[in-house]
């Protein structure tokens, strides 16, 4: 799916603040921003074309927000049994989890102007969705052109670089089907007295020891990051999980977070567990409580 960069979001006006938990942060507005500028309809339109020309049809960034409105109304409703907080989504988890876009395109110009003659600079950018890595990349300025369509101009300066760009994306897929997807879980002990912590004992096993058991044997070759562990805190990154679940179903964060959810419910740990969805690649196991 294509979006404007966060740059020319906030060149042109198109951004909201959003409460980052008590935190205010400045963000695209893609809503506002695809309602109010035919030039960003018109270079998503053209990227969308010459992708498909390529082999690679891509998600619609006007259609995906107005589906982003009807779930948002839902979540505002919704509400934890615990403590009744609401749910914590930025608008680009909420993008990104609606759409469930693979690549995000990341797009930047800007036309240059010198006597009758116009190009375009550009900057093409592809993100993994679930690591936000950058995963591809294309950028540079065309020929000048007396040519007064947007379109047109945007179209010759990235036909070069076309091939190389959709190379790099076929070689990331190539690499997600033989190392697995990458995404964070964490795992954190709620603020209570009727739980311990990760450092609690199952047949002289601490409990940490016992989930990166797991992570060894569940992760594609293995591959996991523990970057942060406590005793109320654990946090893994890099974390290789398969595209696929054994039914030929995507599988995301949520999905392989719940598997780990599952084996602590079950004997002989039968510890009770939250999973709170942040997104397609990162997932929040509550441990001890739901």
């Amino acid at each position: 799916m294509v979006v404007p960069s966060d740059v020319w979001c906030n060149e042109n006006g198109y951004t909201m603040k959003f409460d980052n938990n008590g935190t205010e942060e400045i963000v695209p507005d893609y809503k506002r921003a695809i309602q109010s500028s035919r030039d960003l309809m018109n270079v998503i339109s053209k990227i969308n074309i010459l992708m498909a020309d390529k082999g690679f049809p891509l998600q619609d960034l006007s259609q995906t927000t107005k589906s982003m409105q009807t779930v948002a109304a839902e979540n505002s409703a919704l509400r934890t049994k615990t403590t009744g907080a609401a749910l914590y989504e930025s608008p680009a988890d909420q993008l990104r989890r609606v759409a469930k876009a693979d690549i995000i395109l990341e797009i930047d110009w800007g036309v240059n102007t010198r006597g009758p003659k116009r190009s375009i600079t550009y900057n093409l950018r592809g993100l993994d969705a679930y690591s936000n890595k950058q995963v591809a990349g294309a950028e540079g300025t065309g020929a000048p052109s007396f040519s007064a369509e947007l379109p047109i101009l945007l179209e010759e300066a990235v036909q070069n670089n076309m091939d190389n760009f959709t190379a790099q994306l076929q070689q990331h897929f190539d690499d997600l089907l033989t190392n697995g997807r990458e995404v964070i879980i964490e795992l954190q002990v709620p603020d209570s007295d009727t739980w311990q912590d990760f450092e609690t004992e199952y047949g002289g096993v601490e409990l940490s020891e016992i989930i990166d058991r797991w992570m060894e044997e569940n992760t594609v070759e293995h591959r996991f990051n523990k970057s942060e562990a406590t005793e109320n805190h654990l946090l893994y990154d890099q974390v290789r999980i398969p595209v696929y679940k054994p039914n030929g179903m995507p599988m995301d964060a949520e999905a392989f977070a719940r598997q780990l959810r599952n084996y602590l419910k079950a004997a002989p740990y039968q510890i009770t567990c939250k999973v709170v969805n942040r997104g397609l690649g990162r997932c929040l196991i509550v441990v001890g409580e739901k």
